[in-house]
């Protein structure tokens, strides 16, 4: 028979939220059912109502991540909160231009090969380092300590510069001396013109 007043629903209501405290035995079904509930509830409403694509990758990170186009191209920086910064540069490098020698350049290049092959019986390193100092960049000087001058086997230069390449900010020449040519690569600095790299030539 139909409830159809409101103390009679209230004394059903009451049963039924009472009637876990009972018992042990009606608190565990209780609890048993609730949890049923729960899980049942976590597999059938994504079903419903569909779940995004790329879901469930496994690899900790947010469906579809890994799969967004240039996602390599940014790592985590902890400094701004793991925030993504661009790995690569936003435009590629400028690339040299090329430009016929200017003729300071070659006057560098030549008058370094004659201070190199410049190493009387007894000159020191220092007193040697000394003559290329004014024609060489300072960053490349340290690399030339450990060079002894008495282990050069060329003692005179004896030929013209001979422009292997040529930009508007370096310039790569051969030098042939009597002994191995010079290939010097002769760059241009706030001071002129300057020897910033030499290896015998092939």
């Amino acid at each position: 028979m139909p409830i159809r007043t409101h103390r009679g629903r209230a004394a059903v209501y009451r049963r039924l939220w009472g009637w876990p405290l009972r018992s042990p035995t009606h608190l565990a079904g209780a609890l048993v059912l609730l949890v049923a509930l729960v899980v049942a509830a976590g597999i059938l409403v994504p079903r419903v109502f569909g779940e995004p694509a790329g879901a469930g990758t496994g690899d900790g990170r947010s469906p579809g991540t890994g799969d967004r186009p240039g996602y390599s191209d940014y790592v985590a920086d902890p400094a701004d909160g793991g925030s993504r910064l661009p790995t690569r540069l936003s435009e590629p490098l400028e690339s040299p231009t090329s430009a016929p020698p200017e003729p300071a350049a070659l006057r560098v290049a030549e008058q370094w090969a004659t201070a190199w092959v410049n190493h009387p019986k007894g000159i020191s390193n220092e007193q040697w380092l000394e003559n290329l100092r004014p024609l060489t960049t300072e960053e490349y000087l340290p690399r030339m300590e450990s060079v002894n001058p008495a282990n050069i086997p060329a003692t005179r230069v004896t030929g013209e510069p001979e422009v292997t390449s040529s930009f508007t900010s370096s310039v790569d020449v051969t030098i042939p001396t009597d002994g191995p040519a010079l290939s010097l690569t002769v760059v241009r600095t706030n001071a002129g013109w300057r020897v910033a790299q030499y290896d015998a030539a092939e």
